[in-house]
Parts: C-alpha cells; structure tokens; sequence
C-alpha cells in the first residue's frame, strides 16, 4: 500500500506518495499537478517541469502532432490483445 507524505513550504505544499513499486509521486496542492521518479529529488524535478508545462497552458494534441510524434490516434483497447494477457 502507498503512503502519503506532506511537505508545506512558502505557504504551497508538496505531497510525496510512495508507491509500493518504490517510485515516488509528487503532487502539487495548489494546482493538483503531479509527476514521479526515483526519488524525491527527481520527482520534485520532473513535479516542476510539469507545472510549468500547466501554467504556460499548453494546448490540446492535434492530428498533426500525432503524426509529427509518429504515434497513431487509436483508443485504449482499440487493438486485440497479445495471446499472454488472453
């Protein structure tokens, strides 16, 4: 089972979540954004680059992104599963 810590600084906050895999998780209070790793250290790195991401606003994938990225537009679930996972 993951357990959950909570780090408050600058009046923000962080919560760590240790995932029973050994990842850790953390999540930004304010805006609900969250990332992982490693470690701490990794995951409050990879934790900033996503808010910038979320604070710069982004914009939605379009077709061409997906095409750009060589990646297709199917759902989940929309190809037949291996034999193994049958």
């Amino acid at each position: 089972m993951a357990s959950e810590t909570h780090d408050a600084r600058d009046g923000g906050g962080v919560k760590f979540i240790h995932e029973d895999d050994g990842s850790i998780t953390a999540r930004d209070i304010e805006t609900g954004v969250a990332s992982f790793g490693d470690t701490k250290a990794e995951a409050l790195r990879t934790l900033a680059e996503a808010i910038e991401l979320h604070e710069r606003g982004g914009g939605p994938v379009t077709d061409e992104d997906l095409e750009e990225w060589g990646l297709d537009d199917s759902e989940p679930g929309d190809e037949e599963l291996p034999d193994f996972m049958k």
